[in-house]
């Protein structure tokens, strides 16, 4: 770990705002992934994140080990958007009831490039978080084990089943189909 950030995640613990404001300003561009990838509306991600960050201001004093501190605040973003998600599914608007899971063809017409964004929004959250995590965010199962709180063969078999099913999307897609039903 860099020295200046351990420094700034010292100094947050002992009260200093200033560096806990830089902390969240380093990580806000993964905050915002790791939300993306379980949360579908902007405005969700933005509640989860600043769900996240209020309460981990309250509680950085219980950060046990400075070299965590990027795991830690990231499980604290998961288990906001795991609630909301919870809220949110037992909640089924109107204008959702008969669209399918993947509404956008996953190949822009544009330049024919892929949209990863779409392509994942094709799995299930439990699968898009790990492949988000592991992927994106270059979080070792053993990390993306501990936020989650699932077994390291949890998240392996997550990331199989994620791979498989992007290899069936991206096939399917390159054939001319849209995204497949869940």
């Amino acid at each position: 770990m860099e020295l200046e950030l351990e420094f700034e995640i010292r100094q947050a613990i002992q009260g200093n705002k200033d560096s806990f404001s830089n902390l969240i300003k380093r990580f806000e561009n993964s905050m915002y992934k790791v939300a993306k990838s379980m949360l579908q509306s902007d405005d969700d991600c933005a509640d989860a994140i600043q769900e996240a960050i209020l309460k981990a201001y309250k509680s950085i004093d219980n950060l046990k080990e400075i070299k965590f501190f990027k795991t830690w605040l990231i499980r604290i973003l998961i288990n906001e958007c795991h609630n909301i998600n919870n809220v949110k599914s037992k909640l089924i608007p109107i204008h959702k009831i008969g669209e399918t899971v993947c509404e956008k063809s996953i190949i822009t017409n544009s330049d024919d490039n892929i949209e990863i964004e779409e392509v994942l929004n094709c799995l299930e959250n439990d699968l898009k978080s790990v492949v988000m995590l592991y992927y994106f965010e270059e979080f070792s199962i053993k990390e993306i084990s501990s936020m989650l709180g699932i077994p390291g063969g949890t998240v392996k078999s997550r990331l199989s089943r994620a791979r498989l099913k992007l290899k069936v999307i991206l096939k399917k897609n390159f054939q001319g189909s849209e995204c497949y039903e869940r």
